[in-house]
């Protein structure tokens, strides 16, 4: 099965030549020695990224490995611009990430709908000769011609803007609560890796309020060597505002599981250990109380945490309650 979900892609991009200067002179009747009077080249045109809440990947971009724009028009006579090269305007998801393809360095970044970068500049348009006219030079034959274009190879990278990152081994529940408090549609089964791809599911909170969880694919150890869907999922909780740990209820030790995916993170970038954390023990209709509060004893006193279960309807709105408190606690 092919995914619709690209979160990464190269392209050559080249931004428009600017239009050469004109070395015109003034011709009409009655004018013996006419000035010169050439117009300026046109800029060539830029590529621009525009960030839009349509865009959910940059699976538009997967085929499209060379985008070009314009070049500019040249000058012309009686102090004529040439036209300008029309810009390419490159529709992408917000939390587009452009990076030079060759030295790794970040070009720009795409976050809110509506922003626009120049990620390549259109080369500039040549001065007409009239500007080189002097007192000494009354009648320059020659104009500058248009600076080229640029032309790079640029990585488009995606990460996810969510408000709340689920972050848990696979099989623990992520998809169904997603699934179930929100109106997203995550693939689900009871096997490791369902899913293959980040889901982002709004989910609606009291007084018509709401927040976007993102339901990042399961974390296994050594996940940041690159083991298991390893380090293309990673990215994306960097963007996360809270980061909702979620160990099932039945596993053999629940905070030894927490303290793994922490560890995960903490060697793929440190700073992520930043964000505010939150325990989510799933599946917890599969225990009783008695069990439930030995788990309870070993977590620690500064880790809020909360008990659910999204099969039997458990804990949901105390979750909730929980990552919205969490969120606006400044």
């Amino acid at each position: 099965m092919t995914s619709n979900f690209i979160d990464y892609v190269k392209i050559n991009l080249k931004s428009g030549n600017g239009g050469a200067g004109s070395r015109h002179f003034r011709r009409e009747k009655h004018v013996d020695k006419g000035g010169p009077d050439g117009g300026d080249g046109g800029r060539g045109g830029h590529i621009i990224l525009r960030g839009s809440t349509q865009q959910w990947t940059l699976l538009h971009l997967k085929y499209r490995k060379h985008i070009k724009a314009d070049h500019g028009n040249a000058g012309e006579g009686g102090r004529r611009t040439g036209a300008q090269g029309e810009d390419v305007i490159i529709e992408v998801p917000l939390g587009t990430i452009a990076k030079d393809a060759e030295t790794g360095e970040k070009l720009l970044e795409i976050t809110e709908n509506g922003q626009e970068a120049v990620v390549l500049s259109g080369g500039r348009g040549g001065l007409g000769n009239h500007h080189f006219k002097s007192s000494t030079k009354q009648a320059p034959d020659y104009a500058q011609p248009g600076e080229p274009g640029l032309e790079k190879w640029v990585i488009l990278e995606l990460k996810l803007l969510a408000d709340v990152g689920l972050v848990g081994f696979p099989n623990a529940g992520k998809s169904t609560l997603l699934s179930v408090i929100s109106a997203a549609k995550p693939e689900i089964a009871d096997y490791a890796f369902t899913t293959l791809v980040p889901n982002l599911g709004v989910v609606s909170y009291r007084d018509y309020q709401s927040f976007v969880v993102a339901d990042i694919p399961g974390i296994i150890e050594g996940a940041s060597q690159g083991k298991g869907l390893g380090l293309r999922f990673l990215r994306h909780i960097e963007r996360n505002s809270i980061l909702l740990f979620l160990v099932s209820a039945n596993a053999k030790d629940v905070m030894k599981e927490y303290n793994t995916l922490l560890n995960e993170l903490k060697l793929y970038n440190p700073e992520l250990l930043d964000k505010k954390r939150l325990l989510a023990v799933s599946k917890c209709d599969l225990i009783d109380d008695k069990a439930i509060k030995k788990i309870e004893k070993k977590i620690p006193a500064d880790l809020p945490h909360v008990f659910f279960s999204s099969i039997a309807n458990l804990g949901l709105q105390e979750l909730k309650d929980m990552i919205w408190e969490h969120l606006h606690d400044k």
